[in-house]
């Protein structure tokens, strides 16, 4: 790849979130959902979950989970921490790449996030402590990816469009979304990691 500007997706790429394994069925069990309710729960986060992509608080989802599966959490529970941040991991083997990518062309974040959970993740240490050029989280815009509303603000604020940019992303739609654009894309696997940063460094060789 010859990019100007590379965007990196944040979960399953920066950070080992829930794709590509069994973490969402663990947090599903976790906050009480029994196998034979997996189903309704999924419609029902796939109703809300743009809402909080969006900047909906995702801690007002509690008392309608609570309601909908009958359910009762700890008082000082916190589903953005201790249903999701807490889980993440960090992905060693992509920062040797976005070093490299670095030296070559400037950088940046372009994710749909939950509010305050990029702030969550920098503080447990899961993002390479570099600075990035531009961040484009979906959370403080108001707009989610793959919406090409979103891509054309991650053009605007790089300075640059088309095949002088580059997105590292584990989404097929959102790659989709990106190439309608007219970017360069890298379809990263999430379920391996280690393969697919070699991969992505090699690309900027």
């Amino acid at each position: 790849m010859n990019a100007k500007f590379v965007y990196f997706d944040v979960g399953g790429v920066v950070v080992l979130d829930f794709s590509g394994n069994d973490k969402w069925k663990q947090f599903r069990r976790s906050i009480g959902i029994r196998p034979g309710k997996d189903a309704e729960f999924e419609e029902f986060w796939n109703r809300y979950e743009p809402e909080v992509n969006a900047g909906r608080d995702v801690e007002t989802l509690l008392p309608l989970i609570g309601r909908q599966f009958g359910l009762k959490f700890p008082q000082n529970y916190s589903l953005l921490i201790d249903g999701f941040v807490n889980r993440f991991e960090v992905n060693r083997s992509v920062w040797p790449a976005i070093d490299r990518i670095r030296k070559q062309c400037r950088i940046g974040l372009l994710t749909n996030m939950y509010p305050n959970m990029l702030e969550a993740i920098r503080e447990r240490g899961l993002l390479p402590k570099i600075d990035w050029d531009v961040v484009i989280d979906s959370s403080v815009e108001g707009v989610i990816k793959p919406d090409q509303q979103i891509f054309r603000l991650a053009e605007e604020r790089s300075g640059f469009g088309g095949k002088e940019i580059a997105f590292v992303e584990n989404s097929k739609k959102h790659i989709e979304a990106a190439k309608a654009m007219g970017w360069q894309t890298f379809l990263y696997d999430s379920a391996a990691p280690e393969e697919s940063s070699a991969r992505l460094s090699e690309s900027f060789q």
